[in-house]
């Protein structure tokens, strides 16, 4: 905990993922809500098949959805989101003539059922 994933339409070229990784992590691990910086895990999903609404467009989507265990305050969660939302806007390509719609959500997990060990 926290789990980051960032998905993305495939016609967004060249994203550039390292980046933003590096810069999600340093984002997210700058509020306080995180304690430990090796807590946080976050990863790319590439979607090559994908529809966004009905109309003809060029259209192209990013959403990310950071997995907290449950406890945040809105408050805490509306900064993480601002926070990741800032990365993605400043790394997201924007190809000329596309739409890109840009989400971030936050998802409380149930502490209770959440299993975390370290193996060495």
């Amino acid at each position: 905990m926290p789990h980051l994933t960032v998905e993305y339409s495939d016609n967004l070229p060249d994203y550039p993922e390292r980046e933003a990784l590096r810069a999600l992590n340093a984002a997210v691990c700058a509020s306080p809500e995180v304690l430990d910086e090796a807590d946080v895990k976050t990863r790319f999903v590439r979607h090559a098949s994908f529809e966004i609404g009905t109309a003809p467009a060029q259209r192209a989507f990013v959403h990310a959805q950071l997995r907290l265990l449950a406890g945040r305050s809105p408050e805490a969660k509306q900064d993480l989101a601002g926070r990741i939302a800032e990365v993605l806007r400043q790394h997201t390509p924007r190809p000329a003539g596309v739409l890109v719609q840009l989400s971030v959500e936050i998802v409380d997990m149930d502490r209770p059922s959440y299993v975390k060990e370290r193996l060495a």
